[in-house]
């Protein structure tokens, strides 16, 4: 059996089935906002500052790759891809800027539900 740009050579012409990879999944799976949304939730999760700007930069490249979203966002190229390295340390404006582009935005919630929120008092 032969193979050949995609096609099995045995007589019948019928059509290779395509494979991809874990990466190539997960990027098409993060042009959906929602998806996009739980992953970098999910990423924060872990409280690892390495896992959230390796799942940054998974959503950045699902969004037309770094050099298209450092456009949109405003920021400088060769910044974004050192801001979402290994050991980035990315300043909390360009993480909202880099959001923004993507159509994401950063929510703070209470840790858990038996948490009672404080109350200020007013001043009389």
């Amino acid at each position: 059996m032969l193979v050949s740009i995609g096609r099995i050579i045995n007589g019948e012409g019928k059509m290779a089935k395509k494979t991809t990879t874990y990466q190539e999944d997960l990027i098409e799976a993060l042009k959906d906002p929602k998806e996009a949304a739980a992953y970098l939730s999910a990423a924060m999760e872990e409280n690892d500052r390495s896992v959230f700007l390796l799942a940054l930069r998974n959503v950045a490249e699902a969004h037309g790759g770094l050099a298209s979203v450092a456009e949109k966002a405003r920021l400088n190229r060769e910044n974004l891809y050192r801001m979402l390295s290994e050991k980035g340390n990315p300043e909390i404006k360009s993480v909202l800027s880099l959001l923004r582009s993507m159509g994401l935005k950063l929510t703070v919630e209470t840790k858990s539900k038996g948490i009672k929120s404080s109350r200020i008092k007013k001043a009389a």
